[in-house]
């Protein structure tokens, strides 16, 4: 999947927020936090670790709106560390199911935060990928959601969100 386009409209995004919202600050640890919370609430959603529980997944889409909330702050932490010359998204299998890929999507997270190096990035891209290949996520539905969710952004920005 190609991830230029996406670059490209997350820092027009990321430069609407920060001067709507007159940010002069380095924000690299708070869109890494940002990160962390939106994996947990894509894991909340699928479920897929609540044993204890009968009830399933939340909607389809509803997870597919949580997961491209992960790749908002994912492409900003890039453009944050001059990373995003990633033509596109580094792909590697990964081992486990869904409840190992969140813990080690976690680590590799915490890793890149630790370490804003682009093997690491990659790293983080190569994990989310495997995420999206098991909740059978296509490259177009992705894209689609990361498109749909952007512009949702700009009107909460233009609300006062």
């Amino acid at each position: 999947m190609n991830l230029e386009k996406l670059f490209t409209m997350q820092q027009a995004l990321d430069e609407y927020i920060q001067s709507n919202k007159q940010v002069d600050e380095d924000v690299f640890i708070k869109k890494g936090l940002a990160l962390l919370v939106e994996l947990s609430e894509l894991a909340n959603e699928t479920r897929c670790f609540k044993f204890w529980t009968n009830k399933g997944p939340s909607e389809r889409a509803i997870i597919l709106e949580e997961y491209v909330d992960s790749i908002h702050f994912l492409l900003s932490l890039g453009i944050e560390k001059d990373l995003q010359h990633i033509k596109s998204w580094p792909t590697e299998e990964r081992a486990g199911d869904l409840t190992k890929l969140f813990i080690s999507t976690s680590k590799a997270n915490h890793d890149f935060l630790d370490n804003p190096t682009m093997e690491l990035y990659k790293e983080v891209w190569i994990q989310y990928g495997a995420i999206a290949k098991l909740l059978g996520f296509s490259n177009e539905e992705v894209i689609n959601a990361y498109i749909s969710k952007n512009e949702k952004n700009y009107e909460r920005q233009r609300t006062g969100y």
